[in-house]
C-alpha cells in the first residue's frame, strides 16, 4: 500500500504550522496551517526558497549547527529550538530520514501549549 498520500494528509489537516526543507535549505513543502502563519512573507511562494533567507544570521548558523547534529547520529532526531511565550508555543527541528537511517532533511514543528476549547465529539449537528 503506498502511505505518501495518508502521510501528507496528517500533516495538511495538523492545525500547527509543519516546513519540511532539504538538506539544502530549500523549502520543499508547508502545509496549508504554515502557508497560512507566512502569508504576509510569500505563503506557499516560499516553496523552493531557502529558509535561511527568512532567519537572521543568528539563526541561520543554528540551524545549519542542528543539521550536522542530526547528521552524527541517528539517534540524533529531534531538538528544542524556541519557545514563544505570546502564542504559547514551542518550536521543534526534526529530522527526516530515509529507510536506511541516512538524513534526509528536516523539519520545524510548532507546537501550541494551549487547552483545548472545543467541545467532545462536537459534531456541530
Amino acid at each position: 500500500m503506498e502511505l505518501s498520500k495518508y502521510f501528507k494528509s496528517i500533516i495538511d489537516q495538523d492545525r500547527c504550522a509543519v516546513i519540511i526543507c532539504s538538506l539544502e535549505h530549500e523549502i520543499i513543502y508547508m502545509n496549508p496551517a504554515a502557508a497560512a502563519r507566512y502569508a504576509k512573507n510569500g505563503g506557499q511562494g516560499l516553496l523552493g526558497r531557502s529558509l535561511l533567507d527568512c532567519h537572521n544570521p543568528q539563526s541561520v548558523e543554528m540551524i545549519k549547527k542542528v543539521v550536522l547534529w542530526f547528521a552524527e547520529s541517528t539517534e540524533h532526531n529531534m531538538i528544542y529550538t524556541f519557545r514563544n511565550e505570546k502564542e504559547n508555543k514551542d518550536v521543534y527541528m526534526v529530522a527526516l530520514r530515509d529507510d536506511d537511517g541516512s538524513l534526509i532533511g528536516y523539519y520545524e514543528k510548532h507546537e501550541y501549549r494551549n487547552s483545548e476549547t472545543a467541545k467532545l465529539y462536537d459534531f456541530g449537528s
